[in-house]
């Protein structure tokens, strides 16, 4: 928790729910859409690939469902139209890799362009279309009762999550080392899903047309913003354990995680501005 107020993640949480909300209806398109032509004799396939991804947001899928339409028209314009839906829907990825960056303390000016960190998004998509459809088909063999489904979904969003930190790690770990962020955030988003059911049931199936569009936007985008800080808080896990940056002293003289910690943030502004800075401890 220290380290993430350190790096102002609240405010990275902010800014990855803000593109999440505008990100999130281009990538439905483009995914119906490419789906339509991948599998278009096999419509019930089709639809479970939907419902499984649309499971993962709880809050907006049973709202869209029925209302995904793919795009049509020729083969030019139809490329075109799944070109801009990803382009549009890949901000998110960039605001999650920029927040990674920072709270690994990768300086500025080593940070990846904007068109790097939109190819890593899209390989973050294409093992999210991997491990939803893998799942979709272990499911339709017979994988069945609600038991088995939630371990399935716990699955799913593991091995999504842990595709993300390896992705948006600042430099490459051995995976055991960003296990204990990848489970932490996993049990969240399986709470996370509950509590939004929870918030579905009781605030937008009850309300009428008009209080009910305002719940489903608040909720979504609240959401969006708790998956956000979950996931940065996550990553801080790892970051703190990785570089034995604890425990920090929350009032006092510093400690050496204390120090450790803003030897390395001053490392980083030195990086950047191209200055050396020195950082000494004096005791009192």
């Amino acid at each position: 928790m220290r380290k993430f107020l350190d790096d102002r993640a609240a405010n990275l949480a902010a800014l990855i729910a803000f593109y999440a909300f505008f990100s999130v209806f281009p990538l439905l398109l483009a995914l119906v859409s490419v789906l339509g032509f991948v599998l278009d004799d096999d419509p019930a396939l089709r639809q479970d690939v939907v419902d499984s991804t649309l499971a993962q947001m709880p809050v907006l899928g049973s709202q869209i469902a029925g209302a995904a339409e793919p795009l049509t028209g020729s083969g030019i314009a139809l490329a075109v139209g799944i070109a801009g839906a990803l382009w549009a829907g890949l901000g998110v990825t960039v605001a999650l890799a920029r927040a990674f960056e920072v709270i690994w303390d990768v300086p500025r000016l080593h940070q990846r362009n904007g068109l790097v960190a939109r190819v890593r998004g899209l390989a973050i998509i294409g093992v999210l279309a991997i491990v939803i459809g893998a799942a979709t088909a272990v499911t339709a063999l017979s994988l069945g009762g609600s038991g088995g489904g939630r371990v399935l979904g716990f699955i799913v969003d593991a091995a999504v999550l842990l595709a993300v930190f390896w992705l948006y790690t600042a430099r490459p770990l051995r995976i055991r080392d960003l296990l204990p962020g990848v489970a932490l955030a996993a049990l969240g988003v399986v709470a996370l899903q509950s509590i939004a059911g929870w918030y579905f049931e009781h605030a937008v199936e009850r309300a009428d047309d008009t209080y009910g569009t305002f719940a489903l936007v608040i909720g979504l985008l609240s959401w969006f913003l708790l998956l956000a800080q979950l996931l940065l808080l996550a990553g801080e896990v790892n970051v703190v354990l990785q570089r034995r940056l604890w425990p920090r002293a929350l009032a006092g003289d510093l400690g050496e995680p204390d120090r450790r910690a803003l030897r390395l943030a001053a490392e980083a502004a030195r990086r950047d501005e191209g200055e050396e800075i020195a950082v000494r401890f004096e005791d009192a």
